[in-house]
């Protein structure tokens, strides 16, 4: 019976376990990946388990811990003892980010089963080539904007390297003070996240775009491989000191990755108005959406 003493923490130490199981079971969703885990664990918490070749991932947010379905073999009897140990110890959403595949089999092992769709995690995935070209009409008016940015500001774009690393750190700390990260919550956490990801950006095989405008970072994105045909942004900031500068940070990254990736995977919206029409306005290719199990409570 899987218990919560199966679980431990998730440390930068465990990266190559994590990559020997995903390179057999790879990921769609952002929220599995290691460097998520680790960039994130001073807020989310996260432990993982290894039972019966599948693992089992945990994290805890503000007391309450939450469960991801195994990710391994198709195992009946894990998948029970998972929800029965979940429903002891969490709240009334106990098994999370469970994808589609996963939940008709979920759904299967155990009918009526309560399971739906977690519309603020679905995760936007865009065709890397319409993100670097911007074809046709739907994408006219950022075309425009980046064209007005192009003529306005002087600038390059340069790959993130250990020699400009501390350069970009500086841009974080600006970003941070023009974004107010110290009243917010939510940034300040973003703000240790995207700290960690750039002192071990190698350990993490971490890539990265700037944007220089007059000879200054005016912007950053940080990515990586999540699967075999697609690309996870998993940090983008800009300055405001040139109009239309996130709209260039993004083309400039497709424009990079589209030779290798068919995809990119820019995350969810969090259930964030404007934040969603925004990824909205790129014209996802399809969502990688995911569900939750819900009991009464």
């Amino acid at each position: 019976m899987l218990t919560q003493e199966n679980f431990k923490p998730v440390t930068l130490a465990d990266r190559a376990f994590f990559e020997r199981h995903y390179a057999q079971y790879p990921q769609a969703h952002s929220d599995n990946t290691f460097t998520n885990m680790v960039c994130w664990n001073h807020y989310a918490h996260y432990q993982y388990a290894y039972v019966q070749k599948n693992l089992i991932i945990a994290s805890t947010i503000d007391d309450v811990t939450r469960f991801r379905p195994p990710i391994g073999p198709r195992d009946p009897a894990l998948l029970r003892s998972l929800i029965r140990l979940a429903s002891d110890i969490s709240d009334n959403e106990p098994v999370v980010l469970i994808d589609p595949e996963t939940a008709s089999w979920m759904r299967e092992i155990c009918p009526g089963i309560n399971l739906i769709p977690d519309r603020n995690h679905f995760e936007y995935v865009y065709r890397s080539a319409d993100l670097a070209e911007l074809p046709g009409k739907n994408y006219l008016t950022i075309r425009h904007q980046i064209n007005k940015f192009r003529r306005n500001c002087a600038h390059t774009v340069e790959l993130i390297t250990r020699e400009n690393r501390e350069e970009v750190k500086r841009f974080l700390i600006e970003w941070c003070e023009w974004k107010g990260c110290e009243n917010d919550k939510v940034l300040a956490h973003e703000k240790e996240a995207v700290f960690f990801a750039v002192d071990h950006f190698d350990e993490l095989a971490l890539k990265g775009l700037i944007i220089k405008v007059f000879s200054k970072i005016g912007a950053m994105s940080l990515y990586e491989s999540l699967n075999a045909d697609t690309a996870l942004v998993h940090f983008e900031k800009g300055l405001p000191d040139c109009e239309g500068i996130y709209k260039v940070i993004n083309t400039e990254t497709a424009t990079f990755l589209t030779n290798k990736f068919s995809y990119i995977n820019r995350e969810s919206d969090l259930g964030i108005p404007g934040l969603r029409e925004a990824k909205l306005r790129y014209h996802p290719h399809h969502m990688e959406e995911v569900f939750s199990l819900k009991r009464d409570s």
